[in-house]
């Protein structure tokens, strides 16, 4: 007892006046199952740097702050997600073998004896901190994580992965084919009306069908949750990915700090591209913390955010995951929310969090977003959990077990919206994805370029998805069963079309008034044409300002009847889309952000746009 009372002393020095003091931290610890290192760096505040530099001083072994370059040797880990778990690998430095080790505390313990027994052990073993081990380990293996990040879907989904199905002339076919389409359906209400009906219905009427019947479906009502104790909670890990967005850091880490998670059971990792060199200057220096640490992504294609979380993938040490994107603030209460749903439901592999615009109040534009956002999360997507049928992600605030996401290949790293993508493949797969009752608040894009940019991507993503899973219907079908499947090509297909056809009929309808004609005669083929097409602007509108009731923002009614005008942006984003998706496939559009002002300060600051998320219907 005496080494392990002795060894808190030292990490602690002057926090520690006793052995009263260091057995009660030494109880505390074992208590909530934490290693007594850990919980003296998170619990004392004291750089980790620091807790290894003088667990090594009391052990008497050598210290290293980073692991030593021009070291000789080849460190390549057999098993990629083992990575996170590795403490120590043999090197050569000055002409002999050396064992860089980052011992736990029962470990030091153990190393203490064995020095104690063989002195020459000193000359062969050096201590640095966890994190300098992980970031040297990373960097040995970035070569084959950045292949696994690449390669590890198609490895797994030969069939089903962008990288080998978007080929030249499928992209081209489909563009044609939705070019045909279009203008056959905008021919319907005056040629071959009988014939190209049952088209109409499945495009329109369809994804209009859906949209009521989410509404008439009761919201889940949870039943009030308790925070388990800290030693019931396991460790979460948290994805950051990060390009060019050193302003958003502070902002990042203090929506990390008020997360209520036992600090000990936290694995935040901020995935930056090492291109980004501000970026990671900026969480550069704010590492320190046990809980957090830095992921530098090498420069490769595709220059993609999946591509960036696939590389950390390996990394994390939780036993579920979630993703963040730079403007994220989520609730402090969604990681224990969703700690305990994945508990108190063994099967369940990944929840989607409520995505909840809060600038709606900036204008038209980002009224017209919060309205579509709570569309979505609050009705459309838990009624689609409630079905058991697909549910195209969110590109944030989605916690997965961490065993089934890298049992999936993780995420597609070629497909822009890697998202919905992913919701696709639980689906054939059949596995339980629900919604959570936490919300992640976030800003809109308030000016029409970066909008346009970010929805281009997302309908480019959406024609990808599309187009991947449907290389082979059968096979679909036979993996996903017939009605989920049913759903995704109304929803999927619905949705890249739908903007279109109803901007198609508002601008042949200011035509024919302008010209002095009439709209429709009669009750014929025209008019039920254009209740079909009412009938899709009718179940949105009620279905926004359903989701935005359940999101209390009421305030924000009377911008959705500009509902025309927001999908004729949608349409002119859906063009770009097709030209895209054409000549250069795997464009990522990245989103500016800025962070959100604080009380009294310039409020023109909140005028930045939102990163990527999820799809709009």
């Amino acid at each position: 007892m005496s080494d392990t009372l002795d060894l808190i002393r030292a990490v602690l020095a002057e926090d520690c006046p006793d052995d009263e003091h260091a057995r009660h931290v030494l109880e505390t610890a074992l208590e909530h199952e934490v290693d007594p290192l850990l919980h003296c760096a998170t619990v004392y505040a004291i750089d980790q740097t620091l807790v290894m530099e003088r667990a090594a001083h009391w052990a008497d072994y050598a210290f290293y702050p980073k692991v030593p370059e021009g070291l000789m040797g080849h460190v390549e880990p057999t098993r990629l997600e083992a990575l996170a778990d590795v403490r120590l690998f043999r090197m050569q430095l000055l002409g002999r073998d050396v064992l860089f080790a980052s011992p736990d505390f029962l470990g030091l313990l153990k190393f203490k004896q064995l020095r104690e027994t063989k002195a020459e052990l000193r000359q062969c073993i050096c201590l640095v901190p966890a994190a300098a081990l992980r970031d040297y380990l990373a960097q040995a293996a970035a070569e084959s994580l950045i292949t696994g990040a690449r390669q590890n879907l198609a490895r797994r989904w030969p069939y089903a992965t962008a990288q080998l199905e978007l080929t030249k002339e499928a992209r081209h076919s489909f563009c044609a084919q939705v070019a045909i389409l279009l203008v056959l359906i905008m021919l319907a209400p005056h040629m071959a009306e009988s014939w190209l009906l049952p088209l109409v219905l499945l495009l329109i009427v369809g994804p209009a069908l859906i949209r009521v019947a989410a509404i008439l479906t009761p919201a889940r009502q949870d039943r009030p949750q308790r925070r388990p104790p800290d030693e019931e909670l396991p460790i979460y890990s948290v994805l950051i990915p990060l390009h060019n967005e050193a302003a958003m850091v502070p902002q990042l880490f203090e929506a990390m700090w008020a997360l209520d998670y036992p600090p000990a059971r936290l694995d935040i990792k901020f995935v930056v591209e090492a291109a980004s060199s501000d970026t990671v200057a900026a969480v550069q220096r704010r590492l320190g913390d046990p809980r957090v640490c830095l992921v530098s992504v090498p420069d490769a294609l595709p220059r993609t955010k999946p591509k960036a979380i696939n590389f950390a993938l390996p990394l994390c040490r939780g036993d579920f995951v979630v993703v963040y994107d730079a403007e994220d603030r989520p609730d402090p209460d969604q990681l224990w929310k969703a700690a305990t749903r994945f508990r108190d439901a063994p099967d369940l592999v990944c929840l989607q969090a409520q995505l909840t615009i809060d600038n709606g109040h900036r204008g038209w534009l980002p009224a017209s977003f919060a309205g579509e956002y709570s569309a979505l999360f609050t009705v459309l997507l838990p009624a689609l959990a409630h079905w058991r049928l697909p549910i195209p992600l969110g590109g944030t605030s989605n916690h997965f077990r961490l065993s089934a996401l890298r049992d999936l290949g993780g995420w597609d790293a070629y497909n822009v919206t890697e998202d919905a993508d992913l919701g696709m493949r639980l689906a054939r797969r059949r596995l339980r994805v629900e919604t959570l009752a936490s919300a992640t608040r976030e800003h809109a894009p308030t000016r029409i370029r970066p909008w346009l940019g970010q929805r281009t991507r997302w309908m480019k993503g959406w024609m990808q998805t599309f187009i991947v899973h449907n290389k082979n219907p059968v096979r679909l079908l036979s993996e996903m069963g017939f009605w989920p499947m049913l759903a995704f090509e109304v929803l999927v297909l619905g949705m890249i079309v739908a903007p279109l056809l109803h901007s198609g009929l508002v601008l042949s309808t200011v035509v024919q008034l302008l010209q002095g004609r009439k709209l429709f005669e009669g009750y014929g083929w025209a008019g039920l044409y254009a209740a079909i097409m009412l009938l899709g602007y009718v179940s949105t509108l009620a279905m926004t300002f359903t989701g935005l009731v359940r999101a209390r923002q009421y305030g924000l009614f009377v911008h959705q009847l500009l509902l025309p005008f927001y999908w004729m942006l949608m349409a002119l984003a859906t063009l770009r889309a097709l030209r895209e998706l054409a000549l250069r496939p795997f464009h990522w559009f990245k989103s500016p952000h800025a962070p959100v002002a604080r009380e009294g300060q310039d409020q023109r600051r909140q005028s930045s746009s939102a990163s990527s998320k999820a799809p709009s219907h």
